[in-house]
């Protein structure tokens, strides 16, 4: 158990990180590509990816096995979907300039995750997590009310498609690399398509006369599949509530990020924002891990 969930915290970190540092610095390099390409792509290679590995670790037994199972294919059917539109919004954001929205989705998510947690694995609250919850709640309506000049529906639509996500993957017994690539496989058709359109009217970045940024966008598979594998399996294996409060990490270092490589504004409100919520972030862990 102690092991489980020091293996859980260790991956659920690796991919807040990769989330909040590597993959922020590499779509917002990308962020030039008009936004619907650069979801195909994200789609494409993500699924051609998980083929190779699939292929190298020799596990396409398990796969053949895994897909005779309905109730799996049609959880994985809408797992699939709600990571598709997590990842369209994300890129839109991106390619926007409403990063700021986007990321008050995370802000936001990790409290539905913990809501999930209790409601459907009867993961249980004491009174330490319902207060750092409850400081988490201070924090995010301080941001709302002294950030926000509108519903910020791209922060919604991130958030709750994350954390239902994580919800469905959390009820579904299957290996995480296989259930990712079926996943993947349900967007890959669609994805392709709209390569095809995109390619046939002359609007792709993607061609052999620019092998350089090509052979870029190729990493827009790696970028997807490596951090959600690790988040993935640490939600298999300490469940929604750790690994939303863990999550914590992925906008704290967008906004440090935003502070000191992108120029952006980091107010006094957002910091003492911050220290609000990793005040919260280490009471709940503290007291999960003594409890394990």
């Amino acid at each position: 158990m102690k092991n489980d969930f020091n293996k859980g915290l260790i991956l659920t970190s690796l991919g807040s990180f990769w989330w909040g540092f590597i993959g922020v610095i590499y779509f917002e390099s990308v962020s030039f590509i008009g936004h619907t390409e650069l979801v195909v792509h994200r789609c494409l290679w993500t699924a051609i990816m998980l083929i190779i590995t699939t292929s190298f670790f020799s596990k396409w037994k398990i796969f053949f096995r895994e897909i005779k199972n309905k109730k799996k294919l049609i959880a994985l059917l809408i797992s699939g979907f709600l990571i598709f539109v997590n990842w369209s919004i994300w890129i839109y954001a991106v390619a926007s300039e409403r990063i700021i929205d986007a990321s008050f989705g995370y802000f936001i998510m990790p409290i539905i995750s913990v809501l999930l947690g209790y409601i459907f694995f009867k993961e249980k609250l004491n009174k330490k997590r319902i207060f750092s919850i409850t400081l988490v709640f201070i924090s995010i309506m301080i941001l709302i009310f002294f950030n926000l000049k509108s519903l910020p529906w791209v922060g919604l639509i991130v958030a709750f498609s994350w954390a239902f996500y994580n919800l469905v993957r959390k009820k579904i017994e299957i290996d995480t690399d296989i259930g990712l690539l079926i996943e993947s496989l349900y967007i890959f058709p669609f994805a392709l398509f709209a390569f095809y359109i995109i390619t046939k009217n002359g609007l792709n970045d993607f061609n052999l006369e620019n092998p350089g940024l090509s052979l870029y966008l190729l990493l827009a598979g790696p970028m997807t599949v490596i951090p959600l594998f690790l988040y993935v399996r640490g939600v298999e294996l300490i469940g929604l509530g750790p690994t939303g409060m863990i999550f914590y990490i992925t906008p704290t270092l967008q906004f440090i990020l935003g502070y000191f490589y992108y120029g952006e504004d980091f107010s006094l409100v957002k910091f003492l924002s911050f220290i609000i919520i990793w005040i919260a972030v280490i009471i709940y862990l503290n007291d999960l891990y003594e409890k394990n």
